[in-house]
């Protein structure tokens, strides 16, 4: 560890140190560094102008927040990897959650078989904008568009526009939140959005889909013409992005029970701005898990941060856009460059 850190010695030792700091960095990325940095500097700052924040209590706040927009986030990556994007990863997440809940309350089916139909569901919505984006061609931003528009009326449709509430954790099928929250308040959930990253960063990095989804997005067209089918490539980025916004529907009611109908839009925004704040190119070919789940911690901490420097929510998204345009402006510089 000390000779990896150790960037200046003695001059005869100078070069191969400074030569191990650089490939240190590089392994690491520069970008990932700035992220983390900028995590722990709006951590102080709030920590500074905030004695209520500096509380377990807050810092089991950020992890909750971060449940959802964490598989959010992970699953829109492999999109905005191959160049598009999933507008509808918000209103899916909550579209699943009231389909499950639904069946739960009025059907009576057991909470387990539910949440396995949210994520089904998740998984057809996803595989729904595969087939408009890879095969029938449609924009990705249209696509998705319109399937933000349908999971959003679907849910309220289904539901008769009424709230609806899971069990809580001293119910009978309150089992599920143990995953997110133990008895003892431990947030257990950041155990599981972790290792589900740790999962999709091998995936992307070190399998023959995740190599496949990286090309579609450095150049599609080169892909198609090395004998890859790029339509099925694409079309697993979606269902990816679909059954992981289903995931993300079962942390939110999870975390805070009750999901209302005609919600959702907007979440993914804070999901997408953790992914290109994490390094992700909007322009595709370019992207990491790892990354993005810092992203998504910085974008939890300024949600759950600002209201205790008594920002109203018009503030807090007028800063949060601010954060998503100085990213992506990042991103364009950093592209510029390297052409």
């Amino acid at each position: 560890m000390e000779k990896n850190l150790e960037c200046a010695s003695t001059p005869a030792e100078g070069s191969t140190r400074k030569s191990g700091c650089k490939k240190l960095i590089q392994s690491i990325g520069m970008q990932k560094i700035i992220v983390f940095m900028a995590l722990i500097a709006i951590y102080v700052f709030f920590s500074v102008f905030s004695e209520a924040f500096r509380s377990t209590d807050t810092l089991v706040s950020i992890f909750d927040a971060s449940y959802y927009i964490g598989f959010m986030a992970i699953g829109v990556t492999f999109v905005i990897i191959t160049g598009g994007i999933d507008l509808s990863i918000g209103t899916v997440t909550i579209c699943t959650a009231l389909i499950g809940g639904m069946l739960h309350n009025t059907y009576g089916l057991p909470i387990g078989l539910c949440l396995g139909i949210s994520i089904l569901c998740g998984l057809f919505f996803g595989l729904c904008n595969g087939v408009m984006v890879s095969i029938l061609k449609l924009p990705s931003f249209i696509a998705t568009l319109g399937t933000m528009m349908v999971t959003r009326g679907l849910g309220s449709i289904i539901t008769k526009t009424q709230s609806i509430t899971y069990p809580l954790a001293m119910d009978a099928d309150g089992w599920y939140r143990s995953f997110f929250r133990s008895p003892d308040n431990f947030p257990t959930g950041i155990v599981l959005l972790l290792a589900l990253a740790v999962v999709m960063a091998i995936v992307l990095n070190k399998t023959r889909p995740g190599r496949y989804i990286l090309s579609l997005g450095s150049n599609s067209e080169a892909t198609r013409l090395s004998g890859v089918n790029v339509v099925k490539w694409e079309m697993l980025a979606y269902i990816i992005s679909g059954g992981f916004a289903a995931l993300a529907g079962i942390a939110y009611a999870a975390t805070y029970s009750t999901v209302m109908p005609g919600t959702g839009n907007g979440f993914e925004l804070d999901a997408i701005a953790g992914v290109v704040i994490g390094g992700t190119s909007l322009a595709g070919g370019v992207g990491s898990v790892v990354g993005t789940l810092l992203g998504v911690f910085i974008m939890s901490t300024l949600k759950v941060g600002l209201p205790f420097i008594d920002l109203q929510p018009h503030y807090q998204l007028f800063i949060t856009g601010l954060v998503l345009i100085t990213a992506v402006y990042a991103d364009v510089r950093n592209s510029r460059r390297k052409n």
